[in-house]
């Protein structure tokens, strides 16, 4: 595991600086760029350095086509992790790619390969993307047109691992913080509310007051949770939709006095390299994301090879990793 000093030494910045841009602290001046730099490090050295045969030049050229801004990259850094592995994993493969944001889909696509979309696509940009490539890849995004491949986690398996970690802690007062995406004025389904709705009734524990929904920052999880604990009841134990809002839920946390894991148990959702530098380390759903760029870009390269006309949808599992946030009651 990367230290913070490996990623200072590497970033030219002092441990206090790369604490503090990992904690996503915001009285923090410095510039995007630099917050960026900071990331993709803990991205690039978290990552196990394995002996990959490189192969001769390919003779591909690929679009990574990012469905999502550059503030969001940052405030969310899934996205950016999932961005920096495929870059290494396309390199190492000697393909040849450029980046390109989902505001520029024209027919300029036609120059590449293949495209793997990357994020969050609307049905309007989905269908002109039909219209100008057959060769895509959506990554993370499930889709119903059976048109295109995709690669997706398994969000219903992913919930109820949480919620049957809960009940093993004697947890019956658990609670929900999400966020939205909405695109061309409607909001896209989240899955991992839906499906926490779902066990919640099932299980006949469902309380609709331990829920918020926000967007998927550390500052809409900071101030959901206060909301949630302003209340004279509230949760236990808090499902958080991903880690960079669960950063934000543990300030809330400590600002109301209470500890975590001792008044209120957290899991998040992603396992981003800042969720185990969290004190105290955070309990989260990892996604296996060596897997699912590895498969994202191996469906790519097949359906370019072969001319695959018949689409392919894969699941790809995920696994609660265990740290010390949540406690038995």
């Amino acid at each position: 595991m990367a230290t913070i000093k490996d990623i200072a030494e590497k970033a030219g910045v002092s441990l206090s600086t790369v604490s503090r841009v990992l904690n996503y602290d915001e009285t923090l001046s410095v510039p995007d760029s630099l917050r960026k730099k900071i990331f993709e490090i803990a991205e690039e050295l978290n990552y196990k350095k394995e002996k990959i045969k490189r192969t001769k030049s390919s003779m591909l050229k690929v679009c990574i086509l990012r469905g999502y801004s550059d503030i969001i990259e940052l405030e969310d850094t899934y996205y950016l992790s999932l961005r920096v592995l495929i870059e290494k994993k396309l390199r190492e493969k000697n393909i040849e790619y450029i980046i390109q944001d989902k505001k520029n889909i024209d027919f300029s696509l036609k120059s590449f390969d293949g495209i793997f979309a990357l994020g969050i696509f609307s049905d309007k940009e989905v269908n002109l993307l039909k219209s100008i490539h057959s060769n895509i890849v959506f990554i993370d995004m499930s889709l119903d047109d059976y048109d295109f491949d995709s690669v997706v986690v398994d969000m219903k398996k992913s919930v109820k691992d949480v919620f049957n970690y809960f009940l093993s802690l004697n947890h019956s007062k658990i609670g929900f913080i999400g966020g939205k995406d909405i695109l061309d004025d409607e909001e896209c389904i989240d899955w991992r509310e839906k499906f926490f709705i779902d066990f919640s009734k099932k299980y006949g524990i469902y309380n609709e007051n331990f829920i918020r929904i926000g967007n998927f920052t550390p500052s809409s999880g900071y101030t959901l949770t206060k909301e949630i604990l302003s209340k004279n009841i509230h949760p236990t134990a808090l499902f958080i939709a991903n880690d960079s809002m669960a950063i934000g839920a543990y300030r809330a946390i400590s600002e109301s006095g209470l500890s975590i894991p001792n008044d209120i148990s957290i899991v998040g959702f992603n396992d981003i390299p800042t969720s185990q530098y969290l004190f105290p380390p955070l309990t989260t759903v990892r996604i296996f994301t060596n897997l699912l760029v590895d498969t994202a870009i191996e469906l790519l390269i097949e359906r370019i090879k072969n001319n695959r006309k018949i689409s392919k949808k894969i699941i790809i599992p995920t696994e609660l990793i265990i740290r010390d946030s949540c406690k038995k009651i």
